[in-house]
């Protein structure tokens, strides 16, 4: 084994597809030296020095404020400098990469620098999923393992570059993506374990609930369509927590074990926290669903970390209260504002910061609740509200003191014109606006508890019945009409900040 791993040296290309394969060869020549290296200490070699490599990096630099005119909200920088980022897992994000340095060769005509960065790559990052080598060591030498190798740094994965709240040092590139590669790494790693897929699954299109009941009917949808040879979908795949994949059949004929196909895994004995499931397209244009389970917490945590796969939208479908006496049970709001009273993202994005509603979602939305129901004009408003959605991070507000209070929860609602009150929503959106990924809600009223009234067990059974199935149809729907339109009329220049990263 070398005891330095092989230095590439900066080379510029005019060639986005030449400056991708360099890329990868840092990368891939990087990450092999370094899970050598850990073999090698495994079996008791002693190196008797630090055993580091390197991401790869990607820079630009203009001297001008002039660039090609671009529809997108993305692919360009704000003002002459020097623009860096540094890169991780290729294989991945290979075709993100590839549409990123097309666009900025586009917009700016200069040559892309490709070489080996200084930020060091956590062993813990470079290791294989299935790789289990680290299980050989002894107490003794996985104390040593610190003194050889780099370890996750969270100083260097923070997220002030999406806050807004990063500043180059003086003579420093500025960013060029939203995350540096350590960062994007960290998110792929508690991706699969939140939700016991691996991030190659993951779909462009989202789609969160807090209920499995959901999950249920997106997983009949998703076998259905699999078995459904004749479809005109184009969903190739589709796929479980524990990597179980289920082809089409018209892609493994008459197989009767396909959900065994050797790509794929094997079912877990328990579920996930946050289960995620996959339906495939091959160019990454399906749709995801997660169960992120309940409350703004974990609402925050798993939007954290699905926002490195830069998806093209994602949307909250839940059950919700309904304020307004007119509402009834199993009716639809589709919310245009938020009150944001969940505070996991306070000291991140204030209160003052405003979440707009984006065009093109709330059109998608309701036109795939006409579409779904059958319903039309008067008819539709009958059934789906457009309103403000409260989020709270109080499961039990309505039991604070309501006496000799300078303020309540119910009067907070009734100031704010809400129409609806979840615990999961206003984040969503919000981390949505934060991270640049277009975002929307559409929620069922499922009580009422202003007005008492609150589901009875027979009610409930029937409610889940009758509304589950069609608003979840109604989710996907509404993310195959985005796909359709074309991603580039989604990424809103709503989403974008003064000086915006060029990355998408």
């Amino acid at each position: 084994m070398s005891s330095e791993p092989p230095f590439f040296a900066p080379v510029r290309f005019d060639d986005p597809a030449a400056a991708l394969e360099r890329v990868r060869a840092i990368y891939d020549t990087n990450v092999a030296w370094l899970r050598d290296a850990l073999r090698r200490f495994a079996a008791g070699e002693d190196p008797g020095r630090r055993m580091r490599a390197h991401y790869p990096y990607v820079r630009v630099q203009t001297a001008t404020f002039a660039r090609a005119v671009s529809r997108l909200s993305y692919g360009f920088v704000a003002r002459p400098g020097q623009y860096e980022t540094t890169l991780t897992r290729p294989e991945l994000f290979g075709h993100y990469y590839l549409e990123q340095f097309g666009l900025l060769r586009q917009n700016h005509a200069v040559p892309l620098e490709i070489g080996t960065g200084h930020q060091p790559i956590p062993l813990h990052f470079a290791v294989h999923e299935a790789d289990h080598v680290e299980g050989q060591l002894d107490v003794e030498r996985m104390l040593q393992l610190r003194d050889v190798f780099d370890l996750p740094d969270l100083g260097a994965m923070d997220d002030g570059i999406a806050n807004g709240t990063h500043e180059s040092r003086h003579g420093a590139p500025h960013p060029l993506a939203l995350f540096t590669a350590p960062r994007v790494d960290y998110s792929l790693h508690r991706l699969r374990h939140y939700t016991g897929t691996s991030p190659e699954h993951f779909q462009n299109f989202i789609l969160f609930t807090n209920y499995q009941f959901y999950l249920d009917e997106f997983v009949k949808i998703g076998r259905a369509m699999m078995a459904d040879a004749g479809g005109e979908h184009a969903y190739e795949c589709f796929v479980e927590p524990g990597n179980v994949l289920t082809r089409r059949a018209d892609a493994v004929g008459d197989r009767a074990d396909a959900h065994e196909d050797p790509g794929a895994g094997a079912p877990q004995p328990r579920l996930p926290q946050m289960p995620a499931y996959h339906l495939k397209r091959a160019d990454r244009a399906g749709i995801t669903m997660v169960n992120i389970g309940v409350g703004p917490s974990s609402a925050r945590t798993i939007t954290d970390h699905i926002a490195v796969l830069r998806p093209h939208a994602w949307l909250m479908l839940g059950h919700c209260a309904g304020l307004r006496t007119t509402q009834q049970l199993g009716d639809y709001v589709l919310a245009h504002a938020y009150v944001r009273e969940d505070h996991v993202l306070d000291e991140e994005l204030p209160l003052w910061v405003p979440i707009p509603a984006l065009a093109e979602v709330q059109v998608a939305l309701e036109s795939a609740v006409a579409e779904v129901t059958g319903l039309r004009g008067q008819e539709l408003k009958r059934v789906m509200r457009t309103g403000t959605v409260a989020s709270t991070d109080n499961r039990n507000w309505e039991l604070l003191p309501s006496r000799g209070v300078p303020t309540t929860p119910e009067r907070r609602f009734s100031q704010s014109r809400a129409i609806a009150l979840d615990m999961e929503s206003a984040t969503i959106a919000a981390n949505g606006f934060r991270f640049r990924v277009p975002y929307g809600t559409l929620l069922c009223v499922s009580d009422k508890p202003l007005h008492g009234e609150i589901k009875l067990p027979g009610m409930a059974d029937r409610f889940y019945r009758d509304r589950i199935d069609q608003h979840l149809r109604i989710g996907v729907r509404a993310l195959e009409l985005l796909r359709e339109q074309g991603v580039d009329r989604l990424h809103s220049r709503k989403l974008r900040s003064f000086a915006e990263v060029a990355f998408q």
